[in-house]
């Protein structure tokens, strides 16, 4: 489980059945499941995901079990990438700088 920032003022881009259509146009599948969407591309099993707030999203994934080849790994992974970004605001490195930050203050 990964918690991600959103970005300040960017929940507009999501809220109602934004984040489901955007998770639809990006993994090319949605369901609804109680509070969480759940969708799967390439390797990943299951991509969970709900929102924790105006400022939070989750991000749960599972790995489907098997042989997989380091390219399915790393298309999944980068349409993963992709689908953060867009929901969340910021980029990957956007993301890394802010974990640091967390972990060097304490709180991750």
């Amino acid at each position: 489980m990964v918690e991600y920032d959103i970005k300040k003022g960017w929940f507009k881009n999501i809220e109602g059945d934004l984040l489901k259509e955007m998770m639809k146009e990006v993994f090319g599948n949605v369901s609804q499941k109680g509070d969480a969407l759940v969708s799967s591309y390439g390797v990943l099993e299951s991509i969970t995901v709900k929102v924790m707030g105006k400022d939070k999203l989750e991000v749960v994934t599972a790995s489907k079990d098997g042989k997989m080849t380091d390219d399915d790994i790393l298309n999944s992974k980068r349409k993963l990438n992709v689908f953060v970004e867009k929901a969340t605001g910021f980029d990957a490195k956007a993301r890394m700088k802010r974990a640091q930050a967390k972990a060097k203050e304490g709180s991750l």
